[in-house]
């Protein structure tokens, strides 16, 4: 990948974190996060998401790139909103056997942003037969698992069998491959590293699978104008033990750029040929992508550029009382 490339990857992710930025006030917690019928995926999630980036940034990146500054900027306005915490101890009160909640959590656990009361209680609710009987999808059990793990809630880790049971880690026929097994795949993989941080994390079968398989579903994506799994995909190809020659993936970094529009916002999916090019979408519809942009871009810099920095910590002077640390 020769320098220009570089520079082009830098550049998609510092105007992803732009308009991130500009839109801060899209992801705040609004009253409606809390009444019995609120949408879950228009007030947690998103500010989850956005957690999950930064914090996963910021792990990847030197603090002495602006990309970390960014990060830890955002990161500590999500970890304001819950109320540094406390507002996870009203949902435990809501929803005490609903996963999101620790899973949102345990990403701010994982910066050393931490409230002890709501790990307690979550504690407590975790050791019940109806929290660790709950049926779920071999993908999200092995994300409520690596959840429970950061926030210290520690069992005999089944990981390694849970991903066996994920539509990935049984190599499938690679001609399977479609939209819902690609949003799998790529969960299971940002799990077992941790998000980027441990490529060791995926065993060897399953790595060298995707090695073989990941640039040819990449480009089917791209030529479908899936932009959002489009990068998580770049996620992927970044977080291998031995990722492939990313200089084969430059063409893709280019189409990601060209689909972006002015703001620094890119859309979920490409505007069909016979609809014309309307204005930036709404929030919702390109949040996701956007951040996720910004995730890629971050990932493949820290491969490209052999930096092992780790920020798993804000910092070590925070206290797990009260969550009153905050990133600097």
């Amino acid at each position: 990948m020769t320098a220009m490339g570089i520079g082009e990857i830098r550049e998609v992710g510092a105007a992803a974190f732009g308009w991130l930025s500009a839109h801060r006030g899209d992801f705040a917690l609004g009253e409606d996060a809390f009444t019995a019928d609120g949408q879950v995926d228009v007030t947690w999630k998103p500010l989850g998401e956005l957690a999950q980036t930064c914090q996963s940034v910021r792990s990847h990146l030197a603090p002495s790139d602006p990309l970390h500054a960014c990060a830890s900027d955002l990161l500590r306005f999500a970890w304001q909103q819950t109320g540094r915490g406390e507002l996870f101890v009203r949902l435990q009160q809501l929803e005490p056997f609903a996963t999101y909640p620790l899973e949102v959590y345990s990403v701010f656990a994982a910066a050393g942003l931490r409230h002890a009361g709501y790990e307690t209680a979550a504690a407590m609710t975790a050791r019940t037969r109806g929290w660790r009987l709950t049926e779920q999808e071999p993908t999200r059990r092995l994300g409520v698992l690596k959840a429970e793990r950061r926030s210290g809630i520690h069992r005999p880790d089944e990981s390694a069998q849970v991903l066996r049971r994920t539509w990935l880690g049984g190599l499938p026929e690679p001609w399977t491959f479609e939209r819902s097994s690609g949003y799998a795949l790529t969960h299971v993989v940002f799990h077992a590293t941790d998000w980027g941080r441990d490529p060791e994390g995926v065993p060897a079968d399953v790595a060298a699978y995707l090695a073989h398989w990941l640039p040819s579903w990449l480009d089917t994506c791209l030529d479908a104008g899936m932009w959002d799994l489009s990068c998580e995909l770049l996620v992927v190809a970044a977080s291998l033990p031995d990722p492939p020659d990313l200089a084969a993936f430059r063409s893709a970094w280019t189409r990601i750029a060209r689909a972006r529009h002015d703001s620094g916002a890119l859309p979920q999916e490409a505007v069909p040929e016979d609809r014309e090019a309307g204005p930036e979408p709404d929030f919702l519809h390109c949040y996701h992508s956007t951040l996720m942009a910004a995730f890629a871009a971050a990932q493949t810099l820290k491969r490209l550029t052999g930096a092992t920095h780790d920020d798993t910590e804000v910092s070590r002077t925070h206290t797990r009382h009260g969550g009153q640390g905050v990133p600097g």
